[in-house]
């Protein structure tokens, strides 16, 4: 059975996309049953506006391609993405190399339309079309004493232009606790609008995890490892004081350098309101257990 939560927010958050203005729900698999929007329980603390396309697919981060915003989108048009393999190895029942065309036969493809906040305290709505990571880590099996899932980007400077440099230690890695890994907010995506995820967003496979800060969620991965360790990521790497290994949304807990209590909405122009960050970008009803009992000023 699909896994259900509270909706507060449906295509009227999502600026319409070309043949999408029927707004119908893409639920491969699903056909017929109402189910798409994923998203917390407290949009009055937040107002919602729309993000088009080209707003979601030219300002984002995606250093393997430039620092700026709109390096992504210029510069990703040079990495191959077909043929492409996933390889899952570690604590797991059957380790190897997965083609991404098998990993899609496997799986049911959902839309998810998530709040998605950076740590720059910018935000936006984005229409997701993917599956959930446990499917693809119950594919590969995961074996008992596991308690991580690490996660490692492509590395390919000839097409990532920006891994000749050393912004961050290439290639980028990260991780998640497998209870978080395993939660069924947490996806996998492939698409965004119905359409093939574009490069610069992360194709052909990224990681979506709403509830944290947007680089936790990985793009263009090669390579998923189960372990009983925490994996290193790659900005606790480059500032451990800065980035903590959760990196849960938190309006109480600041970034060194600026506040996380508001964050501005891109599609709002440059005098646009501030709003309210919301504890766990809106999925603290869905979310909160799995820290309970932690102190989230200190496992920030």
């Amino acid at each position: 059975m699909a896994y259900r939560w509270k909706n507060d927010l449906t295509r009227d958050d999502v600026t319409p996309y070309g043949a999408y203005m029927n707004r119908r729900q893409l639920m491969a698999g699903f056909a017929g049953v109402g189910l798409a929007a994923m998203a917390g329980t407290k949009a009055q603390a937040m107002e919602l506006e729309a993000n088009s396309w080209e707003e979601i697919t030219t300002y984002n981060n995606f250093y393997e391609f430039g620092t700026g915003k709109g390096d992504p989108a210029k510069n990703a048009h040079r990495l191959t993405t077909d043929p492409w393999t996933v390889t899952i190895d570690g604590m797991v029942d059957r380790p190897g190399d997965y083609a991404f065309d098998e990993i899609m036969a496997a799986m049911t493809v959902e839309e998810r339309i998530y709040r998605f906040r950076c740590v720059e305290a910018w935000s936006m709505v984005v229409p997701w079309n993917g599956f959930e990571l446990k499917d693809l880590l119950d594919l590969a099996g995961v074996k008992s004493g596991a308690e991580y899932v690490a996660f490692e980007t492509l590395y390919r400077p000839d097409e990532m232009v920006g891994q000749k440099f050393g912004a961050l230690d290439w290639p980028y890695v990260e991780g998640l606790r497998l209870d978080e890994a395993m939660h069924p907010l947490t996806i996998m995506a492939t698409g965004i609008y119905g359409k093939t995820i574009p490069k610069q967003n992360g194709a052909p496979m990224r990681l979506v995890v709403p509830w944290k800060y947007g680089f936790k969620s990985i793009k263009s991965i090669v390579k998923i490892t189960l372990t009983d360790k925490e994996p290193p990521t790659s900005w606790n790497k480059a500032n451990g004081r800065e980035y903590g290994f959760y990196s849960n949304v938190n309006p109480e807990v600041d970034h060194p350098r600026w506040s996380q209590a508001t964050e501005r909405k891109i599609g709002g122009g440059v005098f646009a309101k501030r709003v309210p960050t919301l504890m766990f970008n809106g999925y603290e009803d869905e979310v909160a257990s799995l820290y309970d009992g932690m102190d989230l000023q200190r496992f920030y």
